[in-house]
This record gives C-alpha cells, sequence and structure tokens, in this order.
C-alpha cells in the first residue's frame, strides 16, 4: 500500500492508509495523510468499500482477493454506491476469470453478467482513466435486489 499513498502524496492528494493490527503488520506508512487502525478485518473492509469511488486491484495473495471479492458482492448487491473495480495485470488475473466462467458461471453459481463489474486492463494509466470516469451501471429499483 505504501505505493499508493506515495502515489496520493506526490500527486498532491491526500493519502488515506486503513491498516489492521497484526503480529506481522508493519502498520502505517510514512506516507499516510490521514491513517486509521482497525483491529477487524470486517471493519477495515467496510471502510474500504463504503467511501471508494473506484479499486485498482493489483496482483496479490489471499487479503487482495477477499478485498477483491467484497468489493464485487457490496456493488453487485448494491449495498454500496456503484464504483470500478479494474484489475491491473491480464496475465495474473485471467486464470481466475476464466476459472469464474468456467466454473461458477458454468455450474450456474453466479452469473454472466457479474463478471460485467471488472475490467481488466495491463496499462496502470488505463486503469487510472478507468476508474476516473466510471462505469455506467443501471439504476437500482430496490437496495436489497440482486441485479438480473
Amino acid at each position: 500500500m505504501e505505493a499508493a499513498n506515495r502515489g496520493a502524496v506526490e500527486g498532491n492528494g491526500v493519502s488515506v492508509g486503513l491498516g489492521i493490527e497484526l503480529p506481522f503488520e508493519q502498520g502505517l506508512n510514512r506516507w499516510v495523510d490521514l491513517g486509521i487502525n482497525f483491529r477487524y478485518f470486517f471493519a477495515r473492509k467496510t471502510m474500504f468499500v463504503k467511501y471508494a469511488q473506484g479499486f485498482i486491484v493489483l496482483p496479490g495473495g489471499l487479503g487482495t482477493l477477499d478485498e477483491l471479492f467484497e468489493a464485487m458482492v457490496l456493488v453487485q448487491t448494491r449495498k454500496v454506491t456503484s464504483f470500478p473495480i479494474v484489475l491491473l495485470g491480464v496475465d495474473f488475473w485471467s486464470p481466475m476469470i476464466e476459472w469464474i466462467k468456467g466454473t461458477l458461471v458454468a455450474e450456474g453459481m453466479v452469473s454472466a453478467k457479474d463478471l460485467d463489474l471488472i475490467q481488466l486492463v495491463d496499462d496502470p494509466a488505463d486503469a487510472v482513466h478507468r476508474v476516473l470516469h466510471g462505469i455506467p451501471r443501471p439504476p437500482s429499483t430496490n437496495g436489497d435486489q440482486r441485479p438480473e
């Protein structure tokens, strides 16, 4: 997360850091202007998503996947305002997307339309452009209703 915080500062933006209290975590980095530490992952994820204007997701491990899928579910179910979710790194993310299509969609566990929630790109500038310009989504008729 340090690179994102540093980029925000160097771009004259406000750098927000949402840390987690874990024995092996180093804490907030020196580039954070406004930092909050959380004891529980669910509270941290809620804050990530609640005020997000977009997600650019880089290759990562289980924590990254957890945050990605949490964002997708909350946007899909319209529990939060829709925002762009951009996966950076076609070679890294494509096998997961193909698995979702070939297994989850094929078995009827998710809709193929759920994959419309994410965009896959290789160019960081393209990812930023997509977040800044948003993704048009149909208006919600019922906050609890799952999109078709």
